[in-house]
């Protein structure tokens, strides 16, 4: 069952809520387990990654996921990147505003993608350092398993 598409103020939320006192070499390996828990509980056919100041620290492929995963992965990545904020609220914006990502933010689509899955890492007094990224789901299954994980991890 595909969740619902969580507003731009929803996703703005999120972002303001999850931010990280930290983030370590240690809570990369901690966070991407997590998610592939979370991903194996769902059966979910995906690859994950995180990074953090550009070097990955994480990455793990599951059972039905694809090369196109990881490209896709790069894609939604930059696009976080970029903006400093998750992937699928670039795109909500966008459309928001009556048009789309691929038509209007003048990149180019096979390196950038604002589709959800992409979310930042942000912690307190440093911003945005890098990002975890879910792909192989609809985007807004994709965006939601990265919420649940970071909320979970925070929580912990």
């Amino acid at each position: 069952m595909t969740a619902a598409a969580p507003s731009v103020e929803e996703l703005e939320a999120q972002e303001r809520r999850l931010v990280l006192p930290r983030f370590t070499y240690d809570d990369a390996w901690a966070l991407g387990n997590l998610l592939v828990e979370l991903a194996r509980e769902r059966r979910a056919p995906v690859a994950i990654d995180i990074t953090r100041g550009g070097q990955q620290l994480f990455h793990a492929a599951l059972p039905g996921s694809t090369p196109d995963n990881d490209a896709w992965i790069d894609r939604k990545r930059r696009v976080v990147e970029r903006y400093g904020c998750s992937s699928y609220l670039v795109g909500a914006r966008f459309r928001a505003k009556g048009t789309t990502f691929e038509d209007s933010s003048r990149l180019e689509p096979d390196t950038y993608a604002a589709h959800g899955g992409a979310f930042p890492l942000a912690v307190e007094g440093a911003g945005v350092i890098g990002a975890v990224v879910v792909s192989g789901l609809p985007q807004v299954e994709d965006h939601a398993l990265v919420v649940a994980a970071l909320e979970r991890f925070i929580a912990a």
